[in-house]
């Protein structure tokens, strides 16, 4: 019996996908990005107006499974393979007409952060935090990390990747990734009311507005997405890739370049 990572359920033009494997912190791995995808399309054949993303438990995502990573007989081709997984998801989600909101709840971490981000409106609880932790496993940013540059800024999105700082929900907000920041006990009504705004709204002037804003802000997505996966993939099959992600597992600082 397969395992459920992502619950779907559709409903008068509105289509929510949840992230279900709370337990261990909504992991993204292949069975869990597949199931993801699987989501996508069928709320794109639903003909949804809006599509709702949502995590179970107390981390929206903490972003790649590095159990799986370790145990890969060769880390840079599984790498290579989730990545182009996920980022399938996320250009699907930026090129849909259906308006895509996010309910980050608590933590998005490492491709959590992107794929949370890859929404047109961000909402997020006071206690939620964004996280690029890459560098600090000795991989780099992918799952459309990259895109954030055009929110956040160049030098913002520089210091949460090299510095590996957590972002919180007000900072969010203040660099206009977030569009709401409420207490945890609001966010599903906030939610709510969101998304019946939108669904009350002009699905024709909603589309067209979001192709014309992300066209500017980028043209390509794809392109940047494919950037990523090379680098990940070659990072991984290196000596500080594998060093990083075997440091994280036994909960040691790495030592990178011996």
């Amino acid at each position: 019996m397969t395992e459920t990572f992502v619950r779907y359920e559709y409903a008068d033009g509105i289509a929510r996908i949840t992230l279900a494997d709370g337990d261990r912190g909504n992991p993204i791995h292949p069975g869990s990005v597949g199931q993801l995808h699987d989501a996508v399309r069928a709320a794109h054949r639903d003909g949804a107006r809006v599509v709702v993303l949502a995590a179970e438990g107390r981390f929206f995502s903490v972003g790649g499974d590095l159990g799986a990573f370790a145990t890969a007989e060769e880390p840079g081709a599984f790498i290579d393979d989730l990545a182009d997984a996920l980022h399938r998801v996320v250009s699907e989600l930026v090129r849909s007409d259906a308006i895509v909101v996010s309910v980050v709840q608590g933590t998005a971490a490492g491709a959590g952060f992107p794929l949370a981000a890859a929404a047109d409106i961000v909402l997020a609880a006071v206690r939620a935090r964004f996280s690029l932790a890459y560098t600090k496993v000795g991989l780099s940013p992918d799952g459309g990390s990259s895109l954030l540059v055009h929110t956040l800024g160049l030098h913002r999105a520089l210091r949460l990747a090299l510095l590996g700082d957590l972002l919180t929900a007000q900072e969010a907000y203040d660099a206009g990734l977030v569009a709401r920041v409420v207490p945890a006990d609001e966010l599903a009504a906030t939610a709510d009311q969101v998304v019946s705004d939108l669904a009350a709204g002009s699905a024709p002037a909603q589309a067209a507005a979001k192709r014309l804003l992300r066209e500017v802000a980028a043209p390509a997505p794809e392109t940047a997405l494919r950037k990523e996966t090379l680098s990940i993939r070659a990072l991984a099959d290196g000596a500080d890739g594998r060093e990083g992600i075997a440091a994280f597992l036994e909960k040691r600082e790495p030592r990178f370049g011996d």
